[in-house]
């Protein structure tokens, strides 16, 4: 007799795989709608997965695709939850650190000067 397959529910084994910190933000997030299991969108947290099955969901702006090579048993530590998964997301580029150029927000000293000098001021403390 064959024995069926080992499954185990959506937002538990996003959990032990520890991809979220809780098991409610697990739920929150299928329950959403923002989790897809073979390519088809799900929005209940006890939709049973196995081994085999591919999951899509963004985690932290980043867009993850995993294939679910095993269940678990709880939630241990990082090694064996990386065991869970094979991780099939695609690489992205990461941008160079631009300290200056996408600020937002106060301006600097050298900036304040600039600006005061294209007003025609030579002091931020002038009263003229």
């Amino acid at each position: 007799m064959t024995d069926p397959r080992p499954t185990i529910r959506l937002d538990k084994w996003l959990w032990h795989a520890r991809f979220f910190k809780s098991r409610s933000i697990a739920a929150g997030i299928v329950t959403a709608g923002k989790v897809r299991v073979d390519s088809q969108p799900v929005s209940k947290p006890a939709r049973a997965i196995g081994p085999g099955n591919v999951l899509t969901f963004v985690q932290a702006e980043q867009t993850k695709v995993v294939r679910v090579i095993a269940c678990g048993e709880r939630r241990g530590p990082a090694p064996e939850a990386q065991a869970l998964y094979e991780d099939l997301s695609p690489v992205v580029e990461k941008r160079p650190y631009n300290p200056g150029g996408d600020r937002k927000g106060r301006p600097t000293k050298k900036d304040r000067r600039d600006m005061m000098s294209h007003r025609g001021s030579e002091s931020p403390f002038d009263l003229e």
